[in-house]
């Protein structure tokens, strides 16, 4: 897999409740050149959502404290900020985000485990092969 640094000064707000998971995800988009800003709890990110702090991509845990899971944030995001793409990284099957329905448009999952490089690929292998910022 070929490793790819962000190009356009994307800008990744980062969602887990996990401070290790975080801070790991946090530090490789941040090598790769992406600008990330994370947030733990649900007052924090919706916050964000709510600011215009520019922000190209939402990487969510699904299984989130605080009232309101990582689906229901995306939704939220998705309402504030019209084509506002998703990454949902996820312990559980996919059919556990999904449900028996579709991904929205701009929305992909990852399942963990993964290796850290597949952040490095554009996070293309989560849309099919096409990078989520193009």
């Amino acid at each position: 897999m070929d490793i790819e640094v962000a190009q356009h000064g994307e800008t990744v707000l980062l969602v887990d409740d996990e401070s290790t998971v975080r801070m790991l995800l946090a530090d490789v988009l941040g090598e790769l050149g992406y600008t990330v800003i994370e947030a733990a709890d649900s007052a924090a990110r919706l916050k964000l959502l709510r600011s215009d702090v520019h922000i190209d991509l939402l990487v969510t845990d699904v299984g989130l404290p605080g009232g309101m899971n990582g689906r229901q944030m995306a939704e939220a995001g998705m309402e504030l900020r019209p084509g506002l793409k998703t990454l949902f990284i996820t312990g559980y099957a996919e059919n556990a985000v999904i449900g028996y329905g579709q991904l929205g448009a701009g929305m992909g999952v990852l399942t963990k485990p993964f290796a850290v490089e597949v952040l490095g690929g554009g996070f293309g292998s989560c849309w099919g092969g096409r990078d989520v910022f193009n």
